[in-house]
């Protein structure tokens, strides 16, 4: 049985919400070669592919950061020289995509998809200038109507601001509405909007399992969401259930921000 027949029973989900990085690609050779570019140039040590790998998901600031202080948890690192390092690594990496892979399974699955008509959309911490031009090379950003890069709102996951953006602008509610990610983030910012989280075990978790975050499937492979496409073998995981969190969370977008988002929003929109 998928990982929608169990989720959805009868049905599919109107609306599919997908991160990025450690999801949908492979993108830390890259990011760990810009990083390095960075320290090099900074006259420190490189950090390497493996400790990258544990310091992605929470946006370029964040990374920038856990490199200058080497932990996953930085400590006194200098604004001054955070921002003048982010500005190096913004560099490097803006057109160096060459060793990014899209992960076995996903064109397929978004080919599915989109054929069945479910809406599709992605919210990822990676900001915004780099999204536009990765989905392009790995050709599959004709699939999503709407996508959130991490400086697209004022906010970016593990809050659920972006999640409830793309619920109202496409009037799908959470009950129909699922987030399927890789890190601690993705399903911080799915339960907060009260939405069911799919997770990947091979993304990027800090280096830590993701069925210790308690989604509501993790599965192997992005083809065990839809139905038919794995053999039956295929491994799916239900973790144990935790309480919800509590509370309602409230989202306020200003009109200067909803114009400025709308506006970024229709470059992607109907992607050839």
């Amino acid at each position: 049985m998928s990982a929608f027949e169990q989720l959805f029973p009868g049905r599919l989900p109107r609306l599919v919400m997908f991160d990025l990085d450690g999801t949908l690609v492979d993108s830390v050779p890259d990011l760990a070669a810009a990083v390095d570019h960075m320290l090099l140039k900074l006259g420190r040590a490189p950090a390497g592919i493996e400790a990258v790998r544990q310091w992605v998901g929470n946006g370029a600031p964040m990374l920038v950061r856990r490199a200058l202080g080497n932990s996953l948890d930085p400590q006194g690192v200098d604004d001054g020289e955070a921002e003048h390092a982010l500005e190096l690594f913004n560099t490097a990496y803006e057109d160096s995509h060459e060793l990014t892979v899209v992960y076995p399974g996903v064109r397929e699955t978004l080919k599915w998809l989109h054929k069945q008509g479910v809406e599709m959309a992605l919210i990822t911490n990676k900001p915004e200038r780099f999204v536009a031009p990765l989905l392009d090379q790995m050709k599959i950003g004709r699939y999503f109507r709407w996508i959130i890069g991490g400086d697209t709102l004022p906010q970016k996951k593990p809050d659920p601001a972006a999640l409830f953006f793309v619920m109202k602008m496409a009037s799908v509610p959470a009950s129909q509405s699922v987030f399927v990610g890789d890190s601690r983030s993705d399903v911080l910012a799915a339960k907060a909007a009260g939405v069911k989280c799919v997770a990947l075990s091979y993304g990027y978790n800090h280096g830590r399992p993701i069925a210790e975050e308690s989604p509501a499937l993790v599965i192997d492979d992005l083809r065990a969401l839809i139905p038919g496409c794995l053999e039956p073998a295929a491994e799916i995981t239900l973790p144990d259930a935790v309480p919800s969190p509590s509370g309602n969370s409230i989202v306020v977008v200003t009109r200067k921000l909803w114009m400025k988002v709308i506006k970024a929003l229709a470059r992607w929109r109907w992607r050839a």
